[in-house]
């Protein structure tokens, strides 16, 4: 008898069911590992976890804007600011996104653009002292002083422990010539932080500057100890010191009294390490 003739079994398609939920959930997980890992500054771990969040959720405003934020993180700016971009598309009422993308533009010297966002999120949220410290910033850096000081001080009338912007202030008006005002401000921040070495040294330097050597040689010693990257000029233009600052401070910085406790402060055994 014959064979019966084979039946061809055709595939039949199957259609992936995707549970947007569960994909979100996942995006979510994966953030919150990336966040773990910025705070461990291991930001070449954190990035592709960022980055899969927000394929996982395109939708999610929270992923963009940790991508964006990670992409700032590693000076990658314009992909930051793509990403930011985005992440304020999909809310366009999170002040905190445009604070970012200001932060973004400043880095990038774009100090127009750093204005525009930083003030578009403080009217969304004018009360934020960080903010209205890095539109001083940007205001000091198109040389709009008078603008920079009011954002300063508007910051430290919200956070009364924000030597930052008392310090700025004294290097505004020390490029302004008004060297007393710029002494009066950093013994102000000197006062509400002790440790903070930028003002130290800046007033150590204004100072020396007006004849009193003997104090401004102790003081800039004694900012020198906490912190000697302020031994380069590189480390002080990325703080914001200005020209005239700066110019003073190398001379400062050339005295042999300076040069041997530089010496000793780079030959001293490091800080005993104090187990947990």
């Amino acid at each position: 008898m014959l064979p019966k003739p084979a039946v061809a079994q055709a595939l039949v398609p199957y259609t992936l069911q995707i549970d947007s939920a569960q994909l979100e959930q996942t995006a979510l997980s994966l953030a919150e590992e990336a966040v773990q890992l910025a705070r461990l500054q291991q930001y070449q771990l954190a990035v592709p976890r960022a980055e899969l969040a927000t394929q996982l959720a395109p939708k999610n405003s929270q992923t963009w804007t940790l991508l964006g934020s990670l992409y700032i993180q590693v000076e990658q700016f314009d992909k930051g600011i793509v990403a930011l971009q985005q992440a304020q598309s999909l809310a366009p009422d999170n002040a905190s996104i445009r604070f970012v993308l200001g932060e973004a533009h400043f880095r990038q010297g774009r100090y127009e653009k750093a204005v525009e966002n930083l003030q578009a999120g403080l009217k969304l949220k004018p009360e934020t002292p960080g903010a209205l410290f890095d539109l001083g910033n940007a205001f000091y850096k198109l040389k709009r002083y008078d603008e920079a000081i009011a954002q300063y001080e508007k910051a430290f009338a919200l956070e009364k422990n924000l030597w930052p912007a008392i310090n700025n202030i004294g290097l505004v008006k020390y490029e302004r010539g008004d060297i007393d005002g710029a002494i009066k401000r950093w013994e102000e921040a000197v006062a509400i932080d002790n440790k903070a070495a930028e003002p130290m040294l800046a007033l150590a330097v204004a100072i020396y500057g007006k004849g009193d050597k003997e104090k401004g040689l102790a003081l800039g010693e004694a900012a020198l100890k906490l912190d000697r990257r302020y031994a380069t000029v590189e480390f002080m233009k990325e703080n914001l010191w200005g020209e005239r600052l700066i110019a003073e401070t190398v001379k400062f910085l050339e005295t042999p009294e300076i040069k041997a406790a530089l010496v000793k402060i780079q030959d001293a055994p490091p800080p005993p390490q104090i187990s947990p």
